[in-house]
């Protein structure tokens, strides 16, 4: 059967590719460390499991509308306002099913074939391929470690072009744990000033943060930022719930309903029952719940952190969000380690998984080829456990 050449364009993705990898050798009985999944290895809280159950008893099995059910887009509505500092009404809000649909459909309610998107390295896989299926292109500002990865107003400026139709903004970001400070966000507001470019901002690990690191809502700088901002977020990062898929975007009333009117013919609602435990998740116990997961986060980022800038040949930034490291390898390259030449990324990452039995994933996929990204979403022991291992292969 014929494939359509988009279907043909669009690669698999590298972080599910690892995590596919390193599953099939613990299946054969092969011990592997795996710093390749993007997911909390904690439970979801009980008392969302339990609001699904109350609300699956309760007979709530149906359709919704589209965007989602109004007491959950109020909801979040009342969380953006609290918490965020954004006064958007419940019609300014849609659910969607996890946060690679609201990328995707902000994408194709925005974008025209032949648009451009600015977006510096590293970025998250699904974002180029996203770009490409709404017919836009995507404009890569390169970035390094000398500005921890984030893209300056100078990169910026000299980006745009009468083509240029939005700016994405991923803050904390993924792959890279940094995170943009309030005034590197103010500087890069003030340079889309005059300009007709929407911003995307995805906050999904917004709740994730370390050390004295600040989050900032980009549309909550200024009200031309307002005007002009998708904000993306969810539930996957911040309440462990990634197989729920449950994403919500927020933002202009005229780019919500058109992507309403998308959702309608492409998915329709969210899960019925999620969109309740949603509720519940958003509630009282919300607090104490994230707090006791970033603060395990925050000491796993830091020993890992310590550990890989103490390899000779390997250096990392400072994690200051989400749960990746992202170190620079390259010290490493041209070398030969168990018979395999290491040119780049891809060939670090497999020799490293079929030497070692450690799973990362390259940063090629990511836009630097000089990094991979280790996540530390899993126990100290086995970080322990794969750093040795990892350190052990490099000095071999």
């Amino acid at each position: 059967m014929k494939v359509s050449q988009r279907a043909q364009d669009v690669p698999a993705s590298a972080t599910i590719a690892v995590t596919s990898r390193a599953q099939e050798l613990k299946a054969q009985g092969v011990d592997v460390v795996g710093f390749g999944a993007g997911a909390p290895d904690f439970d979801t809280p009980e008392y969302i499991k339990d609001a699904a159950i109350a609300s699956l008893k309760a007979g709530q099995t149906k359709y919704t509308p589209a965007a989602g059910i109004p007491q959950l887009r109020a909801v979040i509505a009342n969380k953006l306002r609290k918490e965020n500092g954004l006064d958007y009404k419940p019609e300014q809000v849609i659910v969607n099913i996890g946060g690679k649909h609201s990328v995707y459909e902000a994408m194709q309610a925005v974008l025209d074939p032949g648009d451009e998107v600015i977006m510096g390295t590293p970025f998250w896989v699904t974002y180029p391929e996203t770009i490409k299926l709404a017919g836009a292109k995507a404009k890569i500002i390169q970035t390094d470690k000398s500005t921890g990865y984030k893209i300056t107003p100078e990169q910026l400026r000299k980006a745009f072009t009468d083509k240029t139709a939005m700016l994405l903004l991923n803050s904390p970001n993924n792959p890279g744990g940094f995170t943009y400070t309030p005034d590197e966000l103010k500087a890069i507001a003030k340079v889309l000033e005059g300009t007709n470019i929407c911003v995307i901002s995805d906050e999904i690990y917004e709740k994730l943060i370390y050390g004295d690191t600040q989050f900032v809502s980009f549309a909550s700088l200024s009200k031309d930022a307002y005007n002009r901002t998708l904000t993306l977020n969810g539930f996957s990062k911040t309440f462990s719930m990634t197989g729920w898929r449950l994403g919500y975007t927020a933002g202009p009333l005229d780019v919500i309903k058109a992507m309403a009117r998308l959702q309608d013919h492409m998915t329709s609602n969210a899960v019925t029952f999620a969109q309740y435990a949603a509720i519940a998740a958003l509630g009282e116990p919300a607090a104490d719940t994230i707090e006791s997961m970033r603060v395990e986060f925050e000491r796993r980022g830091k020993y890992m952190t310590e550990r890989l800038n103490r390899i000779k040949g390997v250096e990392c930034c400072e994690s200051t969000g989400a749960f990746y490291c992202f170190p620079d390898v390259s010290g490493h390259f041209g070398r030969t380690i168990g018979g395999v030449k290491i040119t780049g990324s891809m060939d670090f990452a497999k020799a490293l998984l079929d030497q070692a039995n450690v799973a990362v994933v390259p940063g090629l996929p990511f836009g630097c080829d000089n990094n991979v990204r280790l996540s530390y979403c899993c126990s100290l022991e086995q970080i322990t456990k794969g750093l040795d291992r990892l350190q052990k292969w490099l000095g071999s």
